[in-house]
């Protein structure tokens, strides 16, 4: 008899105790997993999350950066394009100022070329009245005969 009091005594302090632990110590420890358990489902979903935004900021970086190189190439063609009108500009500048140069050249030539002729007709006119006296054994006056040198120069 002891043996089976001590037993239904031991089962209202078993049932007891757990009774109290259901309704005092279980919904706090319930609620804390429950808040746990949320916790870290929403970690997962935030950390998904994160990884498709990574996913989609990675994809939108290789397309910008494919952008960005396509106008890279496009700027550098540009350029390239620039400097080569840039060149052909300086080319036919350098081209027709030679092309003055080279008639400037031209023109002091014939300028020299005209005046040594004039020179050489003065010279000649002189000789051939130095030529003339000494045929006909007197002196000709320059300054009396001048419209006679002045015909031969323009002959000659």
């Amino acid at each position: 008899m002891s043996l089976n009091m001590t037993l239904i005594g031991e089962l209202i302090a078993f049932i007891v105790f757990v009774l109290f632990c259901m309704k005092f110590v279980w919904p706090p420890l319930n609620n804390a997993i429950e808040a746990r358990q949320r916790k870290i489902a929403d970690g997962l979903a935030a950390g998904e999350k994160a990884e498709k935004s990574l996913e989609e900021a990675q994809a939108k970086v290789a397309d910008e950066l494919k952008d960005a190189k396509a106008q890279a190439a496009e700027i550098i063609a540009q350029a390239k394009k620039r400097a080569d009108e840039t060149i052909d500009d300086g080319k036919q500048r350098g081209e027709q100022e030679r092309e003055k140069i080279v008639a400037a050249g031209h023109s002091e030539v014939e300028a020299e070329r005209n005046r040594l002729r004039e020179e050489l007709r003065k010279q000649v006119a002189v000789l051939a009245v130095a030529g003339a006296s000494k045929i006909i054994e007197r002196e000709i006056d320059k300054d009396a005969h001048s419209d006679i040198v002045e015909k031969l120069v323009a002959e000659l």
